[in-house]
């Protein structure tokens, strides 16, 4: 059975920055891309996608700020959060999916707070 283990959450002043990972238990067959989504008014929105040849998408809202990027065996996941805002503050998600199959992580807090 395949988990993803997230870590890397936490609590920082705005303007801060945090790294949060991702560590698949095993390489993942049939994986199209990763990313990373947030919890936000009850429906999980993606934040940053990185798809299996290296292209990325970034929601608005994060755009020059956070930073997504992959081992080369997909089995390592980053997301790099940089110049945090309060309305950041969230649960998040890291998922791996391909066509067929879809990997959630468990939830990571992240808290953007003065």
């Amino acid at each position: 059975q395949v988990q993803l283990v997230g870590s890397g959450g936490g609590l920082v002043q705005p303007g801060g920055s945090l790294r949060l990972s991702c560590a698949a238990s095993r390489t993942l067959p049939g994986i199209e891309a990763m990313g990373w989504f947030r919890q936000a008014a009850g429906e999980r929105e993606l934040v940053a996608r990185i798809h299996v040849s290296g292209a990325t998408f970034y929601a608005d809202s994060v755009k020059g700020r956070f930073s997504v990027s992959r081992n080369a065996a997909n089995t390592r996941l980053y997301l790099q959060m940089d110049n945090l805002k309060p309305d950041d503050t969230d649960i998040y998600y890291c998922r791996a999916w391909g066509r067929a199959r879809s990997y959630w992580g468990e939830g990571i807090a992240v808290t953007v707070s003065s």
